[in-house]
């Protein structure tokens, strides 16, 4: 998979979106040092071994760089940056029975913001999945190139 390359100076607005998630009981927001082992929890159960070890990562820092969604005190999203390499985002997911809602969209543009917090320009959406939603929804463009970019040379699981 490909990496893409997205400017941080130009983000949509979202919060119309997170007023209209939070009506809805779902709440955007950086996760918390203590959920650490939540979290953790949640990504082996849900996404895979390799994406707790970058969520992991994320809390090596601080505040922590991972955004999560949330419905009645349950994770049902998450969104992580600088876990796998510097001004990197990723990885980042939406349990499937709350996809289509926006949810994603958000993730993805409060961690970029964060980014740009961070003092940087542009960042590196690595090991793209859906490039259509990327390409749409923040005007990322793949990087020519870039596979299999740094997911090389991995250890076996």
């Amino acid at each position: 998979m490909a990496d893409m390359l997205v400017s941080l100076l130009k983000l949509p607005e979202v919060e119309d979106d997170v007023e209209r998630l939070r009506a809805e009981g779902i709440i955007i927001r950086r996760a918390r040092a203590l959920e650490r082992s939540v979290v953790r929890r949640y990504m082996l159960d849900r996404w895979s071994e390799t994406w707790a070890d970058e969520a992991d990562m994320a809390f090596s820092f601080q505040p922590p760089s991972i955004f999560l969604a949330t419905h009645e005190k349950k994770i049902i999203g998450f969104g992580c940056y600088e876990c796998t390499c510097r001004n990197f985002f990723g990885p980042t997911g939406v349990n499937e029975e709350y996809r289509g809602r926006g949810i994603g969209r958000v993730l993805l543009v409060q961690c970029l913001m964060a980014m740009r917090e961070m003092g940087y320009a542009y960042a590196i959406i690595g090991g793209v999945g859906p490039v259509e939603f990327y390409s749409r929804t923040v005007g990322a463009v793949l990087i020519p190139d870039s596979t299999p970019g740094i997911y090389t040379d991995m250890l076996e699981r």
